[in-house]
């Protein structure tokens, strides 16, 4: 089981290094309500585990 901080990852760019998609699509996502994000103030967050399992190809389309 992963900590908290090894999970987070603080903004989309860090997301989107993460996925292997861009900033942008990142963005799109979250603002469609496809990607699970914790939003402080202007920044987001998001976490690894929620990222892997939002893009993994075990899911169901």
């Amino acid at each position: 089981m992963q900590t908290l901080s090894n999970d987070l990852l603080a903004g989309a760019r860090a997301a989107a290094d993460f996925s292997g998609i861009s900033t942008r699509a990142i963005y799109h996502l979250v603002e469609a309500g496809h990607l699970p994000v914790i939003r402080k103030g202007k920044r987001l967050y998001f976490r690894r585990s929620e990222l892997e399992r939002a893009f993994s190809s075990d899911q169901a389309a």
